[in-house]
């Protein structure tokens, strides 16, 4: 059954993509170079973040890097931002974006979008001593709620849209702000599923609050890329199902989000 919808997926995106994409230079360059160029925030655990050496580790880290050895490349990192993501990958900057991306229209309009993964929804983080206050989003948006957001990215534009009356300052920095809620800075940290477990696991003075019933429908993440080379994004295609096959993906979910 998974590969018969396998099967259809593939003829589906097949056929998006020769409504969507026209053939470019970009495969060639990344197999003559043998680099592939990968954009990510790198602030967003488990998927992605930058680790004190300089490098990346994550679900997605993992993946992006098995599916660039089942193409015979190597991974270039690629700094990029949430506000500036698909700014960045419009402008060439890399060849695919990972790190937590939620797939959404808005996005699938400018890009397209390998198979999602991750199902979740949107869910707060606070301190684990406050944690019953909260029962809804209407005890979220007052005005005596203090919640700090990062921008650029849809966990902005629920803040933005639901939490007109609370008080609601940003920062810049995603991976720190769990810190500043713990510590006393701000109270509320609207963020994903497997964010709000990952870090309310890691500090005891956090709980993550409406796991089992978000506050939005539940979508899935999936990997950016341009449209400008419909054989790459058919290569793309077929790096991710040989990952898939090769159980790359269910090694990744163990290892990162249970």
């Amino acid at each position: 059954m998974r590969q018969f919808f396998r099967f259809f997926l593939g003829l589906a995106m097949a056929a998006t993509l020769a409504a969507t994409a026209q053939a470019g230079p970009r495969l060639d360059r990344i197999m003559d170079s043998k680099v592939i160029r990968v954009g990510t925030p790198g602030d967003y655990r488990p998927f992605a973040i930058k680790t004190d050496k300089g490098g990346y580790e994550g679900h997605d880290i993992d993946v992006i890097e098995a599916m660039a050895k089942g193409l015979g490349v190597k991974v270039e990192y690629v700094q990029t931002s949430w506000p500036n993501l698909m700014k960045d990958l419009l402008g060439d900057k890399f060849d695919v974006a990972v790190g937590g991306i939620t797939r959404n229209a808005a996005r699938i309009r400018q890009a397209a979008m390998l198979p999602g993964y991750a199902p979740f929804g949107k869910v707060a983080l606070v301190r684990k001593d406050e944690a019953s206050k909260y029962k809804s989003v209407s005890d979220l948006n007052q005005s005596s709620v203090r919640v700090i957001k990062n921008p650029g990215g849809t966990n902005e534009a629920f803040v933005l849209e639901n939490l007109k009356q609370a008080q609601v300052s940003t920062h810049d920095k995603n991976a720190e702000i769990p810190a500043l809620i713990a510590g006393g800075k701000g109270d509320v940290m609207i963020t994903e599923t497997y964010e709000a477990l990952h870090y309310s696991k890691t500090d005891p003075r956090l709980a993550a609050i409406f796991v089992d019933h978000p506050l939005t429908p539940k979508n899935e993440l999936g990997f950016l890329l341009p449209i400008d080379d419909a054989d790459y994004l058919r290569i793309m295609q077929f790096a991710w199902d040989l990952a898939d096959e090769r159980d790359v993906l269910e090694q990744a979910e163990d290892r990162w989000l249970k």
